[in-house]
């Protein structure tokens, strides 16, 4: 599986690497993993059993997990809805996604929830937003931020000695990382990703190596060698952010623990 970290880009792309028609096959496997029997379904489209959230932003519709801000319930801080049924630590998972223009999101997981505040979680991150800016980079929520943008292969370094985690974030991005390959041009990678409609999300993590696909392509794909701050397991949820109103949706959350 994860030799499909350099390929499925190529498959849609075209890009300028030769591979083999074997190898594209096992690309578009690896993204469709949702058929496989080892997924399990987490969220059951009718209730929340086994996610937790503030009501006033999630609940159930028509199928589908809503977050919803409104003008009257904006958010001070960012708020997630957790599944409860398991803290998965080498894992495949997939989500089908549609999110309103100015809305963002994303996917959380090998998380740690706060203590002194609810709904809050921290850790990596499959990001996801309405203008498609940064949908498909790995972001670490309240911690070293931006670990790959979309379109970058990405080995995360630890801070220098003597060094705090904020003297290495700057821009919002974590400085110590070196990329060691490119996935694409963001921009065309961005063509791939279905305006205000759904869109499938894969995440694969496994050991130290995350990678996050849309659509089948692979988007960002992070070797995280910082053993003070990487995590090998924890929780999933999925956010509702800071901003304006907005809306997002997700369906058919599956999951595959090894």
């Amino acid at each position: 599986m994860i030799k499909t970290s350099k390929i499925a880009l190529v498959c849609a792309l075209g890009a300028a690497t030769v591979i083999s028609l074997s190898e594209c096959s096992s690309a578009r496997k690896a993204s469709a993993g949702n058929k496989d029997k080892g997924y399990v379904q987490i969220f059951d489209g009718k209730t929340l059993n086994n996610w937790e959230g503030d009501p006033t932003y999630w609940r159930v519709e028509n199928g589908n997990l809503v977050g919803e801000i409104t003008p009257s319930t904006l958010l001070k801080r960012n708020s997630f809805i957790i599944y409860r049924g398991a803290t998965p630590g080498d894992f495949e998972m997939t989500v089908e996604f549609r999110i309103t223009k100015g809305g963002n999101s994303g996917v959380n997981y090998r998380s740690e929830e706060l203590s002194d505040l609810k709904y809050a979680l921290k850790g990596y991150q499959a990001d996801i937003d309405g203008a498609n800016h940064y949908t498909g980079q790995n972001y670490e929520e309240r911690r070293r931020t931006t670990l790959a943008y979309r379109g970058e292969k990405a080995t995360i370094n630890p801070a220098p000695a003597g060094t705090t985690m904020e003297d290495n974030v700057k821009r919002n991005a974590w400085q110590q990382r070196t990329i060691t390959g490119s996935l694409g041009n963001s921009d065309s990678l961005a063509s791939l990703i279905h305006y205000e409609d759904w869109n499938t999300c894969h995440i694969i993590a496994k050991g130290n190596r995350l990678m996050h696909y849309i659509n089948g392509v692979l988007m960002s794909d992070v070797t995280d060698e910082d053993p003070a701050n990487r995590k090998f397991s924890g929780l999933i949820g999925v956010q509702v952010h800071v901003g304006p109103p907005m809306k997002v949706e997700y369906r058919n959350i599956m999951l595959k623990q090894e």
